[in-house]
């Protein structure tokens, strides 16, 4: 799915403080829209807003796994290079940190 801005329409909140809601638009492939629609059914009771915010959180988790999972291989690869084992690693970090706050 591919997300497209329709503009800056906003719903009016009576509440001040209130965030106010954009509209957006979406184009789906027709043979995408049955499993939207079943997801939508599933996660949102058909509501197409709340099934979207309901992927917010899932495919954020998913976002920083992957990011997570990077970050593990960029260090193993380094700790390899410097020829450090990761069994040593626990105690060169408590020794960094020891040295970043003076004490």
């Amino acid at each position: 799915m591919a997300a497209e801005t329709k503009g800056h329409k906003t719903r009016s909140s009576r509440r001040p403080g209130r965030r106010q809601a954009q509209t957006l638009g979406f184009s789906v492939q027709a043979e995408d829209r049955p499993t939207l629609d079943e997801l939508v059914e599933y996660f949102g009771d058909g509501n197409r807003s709340a099934y979207l915010r309901a992927t917010y959180r899932v495919m954020k988790s998913i976002m920083i796994a992957e990011q997570l999972r990077e970050l593990q291989a960029y260090g193993q690869q380094r700790t390899a290079e410097l020829g450090i084992e990761p069994a040593d690693v626990p105690d060169r970090v408590r020794e960094f940190l020891k040295g970043k706050d003076g004490s």
